[in-house]
């Protein structure tokens, strides 16, 4: 009689570790896919503020059109982009054509002391700031979900359940690291 209460006993141990372990995943996730919901909410915010600067620029800049062009068409496949790595890739194209967009407001003295470009700045500033916040808070929900599908014994539950590891949002290229420098 002893021998089975304590198969039972190890037994409820047992399924009460494997909900604890699924249960503590699937919050793992879910803080993943909340922090992925902040950068989106953040670039899309950014997708927002670009058509506004470049109008803006192009009242005073009409002979730029290259670079309104590149600056568009980075924003648009941002927008477009699927997977993280597409989302990385797009994200370094629309830094550059951004510090393009930039590099061209230094030629026009007027455009530099325009309220509405200077509010745009201070927007797109503070928005690259929020993006770089989410994206480290991301990274870090991602680090804790992809340390408890490779520790053990929780990587026995995970590959029961089917997680799978998730990849880190990083920007590949040095250049976009930096922060979009805007100096009048």
């Amino acid at each position: 009689m002893n021998i089975l209460y304590i198969v039972i006993i190890i037994f409820v141990l047992l399924v009460l570790y494997v909900i604890f372990a699924f249960n503590s995943l699937v919050a793992a996730r879910n803080r993943k896919e909340n922090a992925w919901s902040d950068i989106d909410v953040q670039m899309k915010r950014r997708y927002d503020l670009i058509p506004n600067l470049i109008e803006t620029v192009k009242g005073f800049a009409k002979q730029e059109k290259s670079v309104f062009e590149e600056v568009t068409k980075a924003r648009s496949q941002a927008m477009q982009a699927g997977s993280l790595q597409e989302h990385a890739q797009a994200e370094n194209m629309l830094t550059g054509a951004l510090k393009s967009l930039f590099a061209v407001s230094e030629a026009y003295p007027d455009l530099k002391s325009n309220q509405n470009f200077l509010h745009l700045q201070q927007e797109l500033v503070d928005t690259e700031d929020k993006i770089q916040a989410a994206r480290r808070f991301f990274n870090s929900a991602v680090q804790d979900l992809n340390d408890k599908i490779q520790m053990f014994p929780g990587n026995i539950i995970a590959t029961i359940f089917s997680f799978k590891e998730e990849e880190f949002f990083t920007l590949e290229e040095q250049g976009a690291r930096q922060p979009v420098k805007v100096s009048f």
